[in-house]
């Protein structure tokens, strides 16, 4: 099994074992106030793409790779790069909101970004938040990647208006 390690946190494969926590996150209103596809209305919905990501676990090769991240043996979030052809991907994490402020999403996405470019030999990175999500644009910056867009008709799914969506790339 696929494991990437940092100073504090572990990266593991995420999968169904992880349902309970992904859940309690993925649908709580004040964690995915950003989020486009999130909150999860349902613990049916979670454990759906929970099977959908363990499926992609099981390809020689993945188009996605979704990690759980581990703080301490217990699962606090979640990062992902989804391939966008041979050398690009796209990035995203989550954090469970007791655990922000903390660094952790940084770590977690710069481990998994070193992984990319060594072992998949990605070279071109893209992220999106919502215009809104300081915290989030601050990663991809704290990352390397620079703004390189900015349009409205984002809709966050627990969202009752559209707002601004800011993109962010890295090519290396």
């Amino acid at each position: 099994m696929l494991t990437l390690t940092t100073p504090r946190l572990t990266l593991k494969p995420l999968n169904s074992t992880y349902l309970s926590s992904v859940h309690e996150y993925a649908s709580d209103i004040e964690n995915t106030r950003y989020m486009e596809r999130l909150p999860n209305e349902s613990i049916e919905e979670t454990k759906a793409f929970l099977q959908r990501t363990e499926e992609e676990w099981t390809r020689k090769e993945p188009s996605f790779y979704e990690f759980a991240v581990l703080y301490q043996g217990k699962q606090i979030g979640a990062v992902s790069i989804y391939r966008e052809g041979e050398n690009e991907c796209e990035m995203g994490w989550i954090i469970h909101k007791n655990y922000w402020r903390q660094g952790f999403a940084y770590e977690a996405a710069s481990a998994l970004m070193e992984y990319s470019i060594q072992k998949l030999h990605i070279k071109h990175f893209v992220a999106h938040c919502d215009a809104a999500n300081t915290a989030s644009y601050k990663v991809m910056e704290k990352l390397g990647m620079t703004r390189t867009d900015t349009y409205g008709g984002r809709k966050n799914k627990a969202a009752s208006e559209e707002s601004t969506e800011y993109k962010y790339e890295r090519f290396l």
